[in-house]
């Protein structure tokens, strides 16, 4: 398992960001055969989608984790390629709803919606790379 180099205060987020991207470099290295988690389901459940699924999706937000976000333009364009179900009207909708409710916080309340919000999501990620780390591990034998 990659180490982290760099310290950072407790709940700073860019070591929640480093940590995010050790442990799903730590599940790329550990996982040979994605495909064997196709259909493999998370705690067993039927809803939720497979470990594969769950697989690429980390690894893709590692990516902007550690490379940065596409321009809003080209992400845009990716999910609309991707499983967008809201058409355009709801979109327009939604935003505009979403842009009234921003301009009545001020801009430290934003702030620190976002970084709480992005400093959770991150921790959740990083647990369910474990976790599908550890499924990998108990299917292939490897359980440490």
């Amino acid at each position: 398992m990659q180490v982290l180099t760099k310290r950072y205060p407790k709940n700073c987020l860019l070591k929640v960001m480093d940590r995010y991207s050790a442990v799903v470099q730590n599940m790329e290295q550990v996982v040979m055969f994605p495909s064997l988690l196709q259909d493999v389901k998370l705690n067993a459940q039927a809803g939720p989608p497979s470990l594969y699924n769950y697989f690429t999706m980390l690894k893709a937000i590692r990516t902007d984790v550690d490379h940065g976000l596409l321009p809003r333009e080209e992400w845009q364009v990716k999910v609309a390629d991707g499983k967008t179900t809201v058409t355009e009207n709801e979109a327009a909708e939604t935003e505009e709803s979403e842009e009234e409710v921003l301009e009545q916080l001020d801009l430290e309340a934003q702030f620190h919606l976002h970084y709480t919000s992005l400093h959770q999501i991150l921790t959740h990620l990083t647990l369910k790379a474990e976790e599908l780390t550890r499924v990998y591990q108990e299917i292939t034998g490897q359980a440490v």
